[in-house]
């Protein structure tokens, strides 16, 4: 016989899972639901305890009722030890209608039933069949001989008669179970309410959520008296102001870079226009220079070609060192070919290339041949920002700079001997700048001014998982 299989082909998307039922309910439904089921199950446990206690008490009367018979029948006959047999039959006839839980019938020594003309009264039934099917124990019939002075004057035929016990028991059952579903109508009612107000501020908090997914951080919720709702309340308040320090911290920080990408647009305009500018019109008119003694009748004056020649090499040579500054403005050159430890040392050497007033060293033998392109960027901007700060703003004359490795961090430090950041001295975009390109990178950004000069503190870390390659000595790399 084959089988066949009812997995999904390989590649194929699985039908999704049907929903609950109770899936798009609300909490106050869903509690609501809980507690129903709660008072269904505890119904269906006080029923199952009210049918096997009521079978037992329902046993134990008519056995009790069955032991009264037998009692009503000796004292009935001790007290009518003289009357006629007639009247002691009809006697305990009477007695016996008065019975509870039996049904008795006197049957005379011909077989007939004394008292058969006289209608039986039968209570009304209350209980239901179906309760009373729960409850009702086997019928039990007993005959019991009725004997006076040792003459047996005919038998009393018992049939127990649990109904009127059942009766009894429905009728309390009934009335409990009216009380018990007015009480658990009236606590659900209070609990519908009462529900409705203690997560009124769950709904406050899905507003001001949708307030905060349209981007409006100006949503706010009032503390609710409920204590962890209090404390959700609080919290969210504080992600609220948080996000909007944040938005407007991008704010400020967008507004910085379209200045900055705007201001070095306008510096390199400027440079192209002042430093270009001349130097091509130089070039230009060099060129007609020479172009006009070439085209002279006469014999060519070398010397005015030399001349004009060595006019057009100190140009070029300009517009080149113009070309390599705004290079390596625009991105430092050299920087992730060349180990990171050799292009800090040249920049700290074009600084004192220009700045022939001011001694600037550096330590960087603790560095890898390169991290990251962003981390080597990072450390390579904020040495040059600080340096240039060191000597714009605070006239220093000695700058040291001091880059190394150590526990899982790129540290970085730069100190000078200048005057400081004055206290009312409004900061620009290099400070600024270099802490967020730090922080950017999980880093921390330390500034202490309180002198002599000032001293940066830089740690980025640096991955794990990366291999770390020692970078070779700067001078090595230099002299090759």
């Amino acid at each position: 016989m084959e089988t066949h299989s009812t997995s999904p082909p390989p590649g194929a998307i699985a039908a999704p899972k049907p929903a609950a039922p109770w899936a798009g309910w609300s909490t106050r439904a869903r509690l609501i639901a809980v507690v129903l089921l709660i008072d269904l199950v505890a119904a269906i446990v006080s029923c199952g305890a009210i049918v096997l206690n009521a079978r037992s008490a329902v046993r134990v009367e008519t056995r009790a009722s069955l032991a009264t018979v037998e009692s009503l029948v000796a004292d009935t006959i001790r007290l009518a030890e003289r009357a006629p047999p007639e009247t002691l039959l009809q006697t305990l006839d009477v007695r016996f209608r008065t019975l509870r839980h039996v049904r008795v019938a006197v049957i005379d020594m011909e077989g007939n039933r004394v008292g058969a003309s006289t209608p039986e009264r039968r209570p009304s039934r209350e209980a239901p069949t179906w309760f009373a099917d729960l409850i009702m124990p086997p019928i039990e019939r007993h005959s019991l001989p009725i004997a006076l002075a040792g003459r047996t004057l005919g038998t009393a035929q018992i049939t127990t008669q649990p109904m009127d016990e059942i009766d009894e028991i429905w009728s309390y059952a009934r009335a409990l179970s009216l009380i018990t579903l007015l009480i658990n109508a009236t606590i659900l009612v209070a609990l519908y309410l009462a529900l409705g107000r203690i997560l009124a501020p769950l709904r406050r908090l899905g507003s001001a959520l949708l307030q905060l997914e349209h981007h409006d951080y100006t949503a706010r919720l009032e503390p609710p008296k409920t204590r962890e709702l209090a404390v959700i309340a609080e919290r969210f308040n504080r992600v609220a102001s948080a996000l909007a320090k944040v938005r407007s911290a991008n704010g400020r920080l967008n507004q910085k870079l379209l200045t900055a990408q705007d201001d070095e647009r306008r510096r390199t305009a400027l440079e192209l226009h002042d430093e270009f500018g001349p130097c091509l019109f130089a070039l230009e008119a060099n060129a007609a220079s020479i172009a006009r003694i070439a085209a002279g009748g006469g014999e060519v004056d070398r010397s005015r070609l030399a001349s004009r020649a060595a006019e057009i090499s100190t140009i070029v040579g300009q517009v080149q060192g113009v070309n390599r500054e705004l290079l390596n403005r625009l991105r430092p050159h050299g920087l992730g070919q060349a180990p990171l430890a050799t292009c800090l040392d040249l920049l700290l050497r074009n600084f004192g290339a220009r700045y022939p007033g001011t001694a600037f060293t550096g330590r960087f033998d603790g560095l890898a041949k390169g991290y990251d392109d962003l981390i080597d960027l990072t450390v390579f901007r904020c040495i040059q920002e600080s340096a240039t700060n060191a000597v714009r703003h605070g006239g220093a004359t000695q700058v040291e700079a001091i880059a190394e490795e150590r526990g899982g961090s790129v540290l970085v430090e730069i100190c000078d001997n200048g005057s400081g950041i004055p206290a009312n001295h409004s900061l620009g975009l290099g400070l600024p700048g270099m802490r967020e390109r730090v922080e950017a990178l999980q880093g921390t950004f330390a500034l202490d001014n309180a002198g002599p000069g000032t001293i940066v503190r830089i740690a980025i870390p640096v991955p794990s998982e990366r291999s770390r390659e020692i970078g070779e000595d700067p001078k090595a790399a230099q002299s090759a």
